[in-house]
């Protein structure tokens, strides 16, 4: 039986404003979503660019982009929506990293009430059985960009929300990683990666491809 392959591919962890064309580049052969870290209280911190960075990353080729909002904006975001004050123009999801506990009802309500307001579609983490709460996008997650891998992958609900797989992923493991997962036919998930991308701390294009080659040929 053939492998159900990821919609697309997210690499997270965007940093360098020197890789923006070879970004464009990749996106044009391979389905792809970038993902920035945002958090104004670190902004210029590895990993995390600064405003202006973000907004000539943005300006550039029209990509697919998620925010993957960190700190106190996020804690914001997922309890009292009303008070997160963030520029997230120019992206089309964003993750709300609020919490390593997991998502209760009141932070996928008030995610959803932020997102819609600005159209975005809002992802939060996980770190167990998918819930079933289509309202938002849901990523398993148990290494938050440490590049740990998770000792078992979860079953992916052939009805339900959009989900997506993190956690330890590198050129050398996705594909295994992909016939683990083992998504039923026709089902709908992603894939994203953040440290098994880098060199020297930094978003290294070259192994973001080989993921690329890695998976889809």
């Amino acid at each position: 039986m053939p492998l159900e392959l990821p919609a697309f591919i997210a690499f997270t962890g965007v940093d360098r404003l020197d890789v923006r064309d070879a970004l464009g580049a990749l996106s044009a052969r391979y389905p792809i979503e970038w993902g920035i870290l945002v958090d104004d209280e670190r902004q210029g911190d590895a990993l995390f660019p600064d405003a202006r960075t973000r907004a000539s990353l943005l300006a550039g080729s029209p990509l697919r982009w998620a925010a993957h909002v960190c700190g106190t904006q996020a804690q914001r975001i997922a309890n009292t929506p009303e008070q997160a004050q963030v520029d997230l123009a120019g992206f089309q999801r964003v993750q709300v990293n609020h919490s390593f506990s997991g998502s209760s009802e009141i932070h996928v309500a008030s995610s959803c009430s932020f997102a819609r307001r600005r159209g975005l579609r809002p992802v939060l983490q996980c770190s167990g059985t998918f819930p079933m709460d289509c309202r938002v996008d849901w990523l398993f997650d148990t290494s938050f960009g440490k590049g740990s891998r998770p000792s078992a992958w979860p079953m992916l609900p052939i009805a339900g929300p959009f989900c997506g797989f993190s956690g330890g992923l590198n050129p050398d493991n996705v594909r295994d990683t992909i016939e683990r997962i083992a998504a039923p036919p026709g089902a709908l998930y992603w894939i994203d990666m953040e440290s098994g991308v880098r060199t020297d701390g930094w978003l290294d294009v070259s192994k973001c491809e080989a993921v690329c080659r890695a998976v889809y040929g």
